[in-house]
């Protein structure tokens, strides 16, 4: 089923400014004024713009802009960048980066992925929009840019939620409206960074889906839990053979606990027997029906015998 498109919502078009949102929404290829000119090598020509002007598009050489350390996403897919990078030969890149001054270079706050595709492709310069933000609001814009277009990852993703929280202390519920998400989905995002290492780069790298992965967050045994996300790679399992499986672990994990219980509550009575065989001389039974309730049985093998215990128990009264 294709997945229905989603705005911008209350995210980027506050950050950036309308101007530039109806100015990317307008961009049709053969209407932009940036067009790739004759040369072989895909070069986009310069506005007369200095780089100074803020606000507006210019015209910015790559080698002076710079990857943000804060940004959300680690992971590019070779492949994915290979085939922008082909796109942006043939039109050149469409849609600005949004940049903000550092010294004399340009650190990239949205379009990092733009900016990387435009090297393999040999371009010099690139479209930017140079605005001013703080550190916090850097990495908003930049998850929202990401979560929106669905670029990363889901520990990136998560990864980026708790760094809002620890950093800027930002709750969960000033997250989600930031990212126009439900609570909800925060939260179950940031639960994924419960799992072992190994099961987390598993869906970094794409072989474990989030489904799966929730699934796996009812194995508290770190082993057990690697060990299941292996079966699922392996033979290839579906969300819902996970979640039976987990299940029925669940099962025996109870199972065994109440089997443990049970055996510690058996040495406890045995040895309140041996005290009671003590103290009337003779063998007791104690047969329990829950774990407050029973009787005691007390066996006599003689009349005298017995005249002996009831004695003992009205001294006792």
């Amino acid at each position: 089923m294709a997945k229905a498109k989603r705005g911008l919502g209350k995210g980027l078009g506050a950050f950036f400014g309308e101007e530039v949102i109806q100015e990317v929404a307008k961009d049709q290829i053969g209407e932009k004024k940036e067009q790739v000119d004759g040369n072989t090598n895909g070069e986009v020509a310069s506005e007369e713009k200095g780089p100074e002007n803020e606000g507006g598009e210019i015209f910015v050489k790559l080698s002076l802009i710079e990857p943000n350390q804060d940004q959300p996403r680690k992971d590019f897919r070779e492949e994915q960048l290979q085939e922008l990078a082909d796109s942006i030969r043939q039109y050149g890149v469409l849609q600005p980066l949004l940049v903000q001054k550092k010294g004399d270079l340009y650190e990239i706050i949205a379009g990092e992925r733009r900016w990387r595709a435009a090297k393999l492709a040999g371009i010099r310069e690139v479209p930017v929009v140079i605005r001013e933000y703080g550190k916090q609001q850097a990495m908003e814009i930049a998850l929202i840019e990401n979560v929106q277009r669905e670029d990363l990852n889901p520990i990136e993703e998560a990864v980026a939620y708790q760094r809002l929280i620890q950093e800027f202390h930002l709750k969960q519920e000033e997250i989600a409206e930031r990212v126009c998400k439900n609570r909800s989905t925060i939260t179950n995002s940031m639960r994924l960074l419960n799992l072992v290492p190994e099961v987390q780069q598993m869906l970094v790298e794409g072989v474990l889906t989030s489904g799966h992965a929730r699934a796996l967050l009812a194995v508290s045994d770190e082993k057990l839990q690697l060990e299941l996300a292996n079966k699922i790679v392996r033979e290839r399992l579906s969300v819902r053979e996970v979640e039976r499986v987990v299940k029925a672990l669940g099962k025996t994990k109870k199972k065994k606990e109440k089997e443990k219980e049970d055996e510690a509550l058996e040495l406890i009575f045995k040895n309140l027997e041996e005290r009671m065989k003590t103290v009337v001389g003779t063998k007791v039974n104690i047969n329990r029906k829950d774990r407050s309730k029973g009787k005691i049985e007390i066996e006599y093998y003689s009349e005298s015998e017995l005249e002996r215990i009831v004695e003992l128990i009205e001294t006792i009264g």
